[in-house]
């Protein structure tokens, strides 16, 4: 579905490195801290951006060669972008119509009617909640096969980042041969949706992995010194000097629950990795 090798973008002293695929039917999670380079992975993805090297492949073909009508196969979207706030979902309508040829006019009003949006108010008095269900609903309102979705969770409260990700979730129930790549600050979001995760810092993928192993086999290890200086450290992928002792990640916690007894073993969550990966030192 997407394919990216060795895409290159510098900025100053910022530098993107990076390679990642989505295959069909998976929704793959891009996590990492502000400025980690989601953002531009993602606009260099869109044709936002011109990258300095490397190749991208969408729906199996060279994304310089993506034309309009490929774009159709698509839904996009982005934190800072969006329709005019003096438009009105009426308003939006007859553009989504004219924009995209599968556009499902039926299906979109069902869904504002669910989600309670106004058809007659202006977009710009809706609240952050309403935005980002509408943001949503006219990417996956014209059969998109791939959805690219920068923080679309971002500012919600629970109740609507759940009735969002059930929406993104039926999506995918649709038809086998789709596929999301979605960035979130909020890991609760990606554990419940993604099928794999890739972890960036300062332009690089750091990690990769399938969630459900990341969350079964990932676990933070916490000891004094004595014992670290003893346990065995093969499956230690980082290590951190902490004012007890040491935080260790691991991707073996079976290992570690079964030859260290006494050991503090705290299950993995997708913040914990992020942190140990990023702060912790390699073996």
């Amino acid at each position: 579905m997407l394919r990216i090798e060795n895409l290159r973008k510098s900025y100053g002293t910022f530098q993107l490195d990076c390679s990642m695929e989505i295959r069909p039917g998976c929704v793959t999670g891009l996590v990492g801290q502000n400025g980690a380079g989601k953002s531009t992975t993602f606009k260099a993805v869109l044709g936002l951006i011109s990258p300095d090297g490397g190749d991208i492949r969408i729906l199996g073909k060279d994304s310089r060669a993506f034309g309009t009508k490929d774009k159709q196969e698509l839904g996009v979207v982005l934190s800072n972008a969006g329709f005019s706030g003096y438009l009105t979902v009426r308003d939006i309508i007859p553009v989504m119509d004219g924009l995209y040829a599968h556009f499902d006019k039926p299906f979109f009003l069902e869904q504002v009617r669910k989600f309670g949006l106004p058809d007659n108010q202006k977009i710009k008095e809706f609240s952050t909640g309403m935005k980002a269900k509408l943001k949503v609903l006219t990417a996956i309102s014209h059969r998109a096969r791939l959805l690219v979705l920068d923080e679309p969770t971002a500012g919600l409260d629970v109740v609507a980042r759940d009735e969002l990700l059930e929406l993104l979730r039926e999506f995918m129930e649709q038809d086998e041969n789709r596929a999301i790549l979605v960035s979130s600050h909020i890991s609760g979001d990606l554990e419940t949706l993604c099928d794999d995760i890739y972890m960036m810092h300062e332009g690089k993928i750091i990690l990769h992995e399938e969630t459900d192993v990341l969350l079964d086999d990932y676990a933070v290890l916490k000891m004094d010194e004595s014992l670290y200086d003893t346990i065995e450290k093969r499956y230690i992928l980082r290590s951190r000097k902490e004012s007890f002792g040491y935080s260790c990640l691991t991707n073996q916690k079976r290992f570690y629950s079964e030859n260290y007894p006494k050991l503090a073993v705290i299950k993995g969550s997708i913040d914990e990795v992020i942190m140990m990966m990023i702060r912790g030192e390699a073996l």
